[in-house]
């Protein structure tokens, strides 16, 4: 495959580039996602916010108040947001697994691959969780509250300090078990899958690997989405106008206080607030680099020989000047 000759800053590069076409496909459940989120009770009857029903009612009404762009809201730090937790997730991978293999030569577990995994997504998220607590506010301010990507991350640094920028941490870092368990429902429903057809021992196709795969992502999205949930809690800011007892109520110190509150208020069902398109997202970004991952490993290759040859001739151009130069 094309991605085994990339080097770490090559895989990172190609599986940045996947995660961003798969999030640009479906950003607008993103921002349906959040906004069902954050909603609460206590902002219900107020003036500033929208109150929404389902993932299509959200859908209808930001539509209608904001026209298509609603849908967008964000855009720019969003993507920006996905190409950099790709990049440096895929970074880190490539270099922690590395630097273990020279260390402890020979064929790594699958438990120590998850491991190193883990390792590499805590990394990722303390440098980049930023840009997501940037994207959270953009797509949920009102519209008079808008502002640009520079001018939010002005105001959280002045309202909040520099701590407001990780807002989310403790729940970002719980999150990175979401490919193990991912993993782990993998191999218990291909096990229970190859065991209903008689095939014990067997190879699943590649479209049984991508359905068991959704399958998987999916039930470890439900088992983790409760974290998902307060991750973007934490970062949100409730709207301006709202009464002391409703603000209190809608200001949280943790993941944990997030979770006590919403269960307080809203019973379990409020642990999975904005599920559906959580699900619809995941499932889609999951077919988009099912199917396009060795593409997008064969384009990175190319992208780099072009840089290659280009850098080449430049000193090729560089060389034949500096000689001709000499000559005279």
């Amino acid at each position: 495959m094309a991605s085994n000759s990339l080097t770490p800053f090559g895989n990172a590069t190609a599986g940045a580039l996947g995660a961003l076409s798969a999030n640009l496909a479906v950003f607008p459940l993103d921002v349906i996602k959040t906004r069902l989120q954050v909603q609460t009770k206590e902002m219900k009857s107020h003036p500033g916010s929208q109150h929404y029903t389902s993932a299509a009612d959200a859908f209808l009404k930001i539509l209608a108040a904001e026209g298509p762009s609603g849908l967008y809201s964000g855009l720019g730090a969003g993507l920006f947001g996905t190409v950099a937790s790709a990049f440096s997730y895929f970074y880190f991978y490539s270099y922690v697994r590395g630097t273990y293999q020279k260390r402890v030569p020979g064929e790594i577990s699958t438990g120590m691959e998850l491991v190193l995994g883990a390792i590499s997504g805590a990394m990722s998220q303390i440098c980049t969780l930023p840009v997501g607590v940037v994207t959270t506010r953009l797509q949920t301010s009102t519209k008079d509250e808008k502002l640009s990507f520079v001018g939010t991350t002005k105001k959280i640094l002045r309202d909040e300090g520099v701590q407001g920028l990780w807002r989310g941490l403790q729940a970002s870092l719980v999150l990175c078990v979401n490919p193990a368990i991912t993993y782990g429902m993998f191999e218990r429903l291909k096990t229970i899958y190859l065991l209903r057809i008689g095939n014990v021992g067997g190879r699943l196709t590649k479209g049984q690997t991508f359905i068991i795969g959704a399958l998987s992502k999916a039930l470890a999205t439900i088992v983790t989405y409760p974290y998902i949930m307060a991750k973007v809690k934490m970062q949100w800011k409730p709207p301006k106008g709202l009464d002391q007892k409703d603000l209190e109520a809608v200001t949280y110190k943790s993941s944990i206080d997030i979770l006590q509150k919403v269960l307080a208020r809203e019973g379990l069902g409020g642990w999975y607030n904005g599920l559906q398109p959580q699900l619809i997202k995941a499932v889609i970004c999951q077919s988009i680099l099912f199917v396009c991952k060795d593409q997008f490993g064969a384009w990175t290759v190319l992208l780099f020989s072009l840089f290659a040859k280009a850098k080449a001739a430049k000193l090729g151009t560089a060389a034949t000047a500096a000689t001709t130069t000499g000559a005279k």
